[in-house]
Parts: structure tokens; C-alpha cells; sequence
């Protein structure tokens, strides 16, 4: 092969290798341009979640204690004479009227007869106690039995030294009995001990039937329900909306304007919701009062909330959000 063709062939391999690079680099070009103008779309997770409005509520604190039907004026019954207890008219639980005849002692000795020695009721009420038989020898400091007067039916109840700091007389509670499923009676704080048992660590507070009921006995167990504190009119939201976060209380509230503040490509249909930090009180019956960060008539997440981060895309069950034409 001679010099010259040698030299046209390498210019032509020349020619080929600039053309190729040439043409890799202008599809290059292309293509990054193409990726520039493109948009791109990124589709972020939907959550599944359930929301309540906030409400402004009446919360209304309590305690619940288990407590005692006891009787606030019990008058014992005693014999005039010594003798031999010869008749008893009532027995325990009876009901008697002031100046009923309630037993006979004789008082006669050997050798001696004398009248037998009648005993009436002083008041009228129920016998709570009734420690002696017909039989027994008794004396004028012989207890005979024991009357409750039955319209001083008194409720007795302690109270954690924890809680004593809420109470006070004339607070309201709620008495259920045992003897009475389903029935409840009210009853007024008439009387708070001034000292704090040391032992039990417990403060007595006595409290009276609204009304008087014949059906109500002393010795019943009752349950109460104590109404302490009063907070009127404060927004509330359930327990369940309320998450910790890094130290925080925040709650999730749903975007009030689900068409504004998306991300490209994010149909607008689909609501979001905004992490707030909220200042919560106090808790009753698991309904929380916020006293900051929210508004009355705002919706909260109440369930599924604890895979949720500020802003994430939600579908509420039971709402349908229809898109803006």
C-alpha cells in the first residue's frame, strides 16, 4: 500500500470516530434536556384515618369510693329496773314508733312479786342492734337494743389523702346500692373530718340523702360517685386524638382547605393534615380538655394517627371528598 493511500485511510477513520462522539453528545444534549422540561411525579402514601370535631363540653370531675350506710342518731334502749328479761316485742331491722312497747322485765325476787317493768321506744326508727335475749338478766345500764332514728341515714366514706384537697361540703354524688341495681340516689357532703387518718391515710367525709327513702337501710354497702370540680365550656377532644411527640402534646388536624398546599401531581380530592402542638388539661372519662392550639368545630384524627407526620395525605373514613370542577 503506498504512503498516500496510508494517509486517506487514516483520515477517514479520523472523520468516523469525530462523527460518533459528535452524535453520543448531541443525544446527550437531547435527553438532559428532555429530563429538564419533564415534571417529575411523586406519589406520597394515603392513610386510612377516622376524625371527631372538637367540642366545647362541660366537664365534670369525680371520684368513686366504695362507703357505708350508717345511721347519724342511734339512741340506745335501757331497762328502768334490774330483773330477768321476760318478753322482747321487736328483733333486729324492726321498725318501731316513738313510745311503742319494745320488752317487759321482771323485777320480782325470791319471795317477793312485783309488776313487770315495760320498756318503749324513745324514738321512732329501726333497731340496729339487738344484743340480748329473752332470759337474760338485765340492769338500767343494760344495753337492750339499739334505734336508729331513720330520717338521719348518713353515708360514711374515705377519701385518699390525694384527692382531699378537692373536697368540701355541699359537694353532689351519686349513691348506688347493692339492694337496688340500677337506681340511683343523690346525696350532699355534710361534713368533712378536719384531720387525715395517719394509718390509712384517708380523710372521712360524711354525706346525707337528697331524700329520705324507708327502702334504705343502715349497714348497706353503697358505691359513690363524688362530683368535684366543675370546668364549663371547654374545648374537648377524645383521649385517643392526643399523641406524644418528642416531648410534645400535637394533635392532627385536618386541612379545612383540601384543595390548597399540595404537592405536584397529588389529585386535590385528597386531604392532608397539619401536626399541632396543643396544650392539653384535664381528663375526664377519657374526653381531654385542650386549653391551647385548637379551635371548637376543628378535626382531629382519632384513629390511625400514629403512622401519621405533618402534612401526610389522608382518606377519612366515612367522608368522600368530591374534586373541584
Amino acid at each position: 500500500m503506498s504512503t498516500k493511500m496510508k494517509k486517506n485511510t487514516i483520515i477517514i477513520a479520523v472523520i468516523l470516530v469525530t462523527a460518533t462522539a459528535l452524535n453520543i453528545v448531541f443525544h446527550l444534549v437531547i435527553e438532559d434536556k428532555k429530563t429538564t422540561n419533564e415534571t417529575t411525579v411523586t406519589l406520597s402514601p394515603v392513610f386510612t384515618v377516622r376524625t371527631e370535631e372538637a367540642e366545647v363540653r362541660t366537664l365534670q370531675a369525680y371520684l368513686e369510693v366504695n362507703a357505708n350506710i350508717v345511721s347519724g342518731h342511734q339512741v340506745a334502749v335501757m331497762p328502768e329496773a334490774n330483773g330477768r328479761l321476760v318478753s322482747m316485742q321487736v328483733g333486729l331491722g324492726s321498725v318501731v314508733e316513738r313510745g311503742a312497747l319494745i320488752a317487759q322485765v321482771d323485777p320480782s325476787r325470791p319471795g317477793t312479786e312485783y309488776a313487770l317493768s315495760s320498756v318503749y321506744a324513745p324514738v321512732s326508727g329501726m333497731v340496729v342492734s339487738s344484743p340480748q335475749s329473752v332470759g337474760s338478766t338485765v340492769s338500767p345500764s343494760t344495753v337492750l337494743m339499739t334505734i336508729a332514728v331513720a330520717d338521719t341515714l348518713e353515708i360514711e366514706a374515705l377519701i385518699p389523702e390525694r384527692e382531699v384537697g378537692q373536697l368540701r361540703t355541699g359537694l353532689k354524688a351519686e349513691i348506688r346500692l347493692e339492694a337496688f341495681p340500677g337506681e340511683t340516689f343523690s346525696a350532699t357532703v355534710t361534713q368533712v373530718s378536719p384531720v387525715v387518718d395517719p394509718v390509712s391515710r384517708t380523710k372521712k367525709i360524711t354525706m346525707r340523702f337528697d331524700r329520705n327513702d324507708s327502702r334504705i337501710n343502715p349497714g348497706m354497702f353503697a358505691r359513690v360517685k363524688l362530683n368535684t370540680r366543675t370546668y364549663a365550656n371547654v374545648v374537648s377532644i377524645p383521649q385517643e386524638a392526643l399523641v406524644e411527640h418528642r416531648g410534645r402534646s400535637v394533635v392532627y388536624v385536618l386541612n379545612t382547605n383540601p384543595d390548597e398546599n399540595y404537592l405536584n401531581g397529588v389529585p386535590a380530592e385528597t386531604p392532608r393534615v397539619e401536626m399541632r402542638e396543643v396544650s392539653a388539661g384535664v381528663n375526664v372519662d377519657r374526653e381531654v380538655e385542650v386549653r391551647s392550639g385548637l379551635k371548637p368545630g376543628e378535626e382531629v384524627v382519632v384513629q390511625g394517627q400514629q403512622f401519621l407526620t405533618d402534612n401526610a395525605q389522608v382518606r377519612i373514613i366515612g367522608k368522600i371528598y368530591e374534586p373541584r370542577v
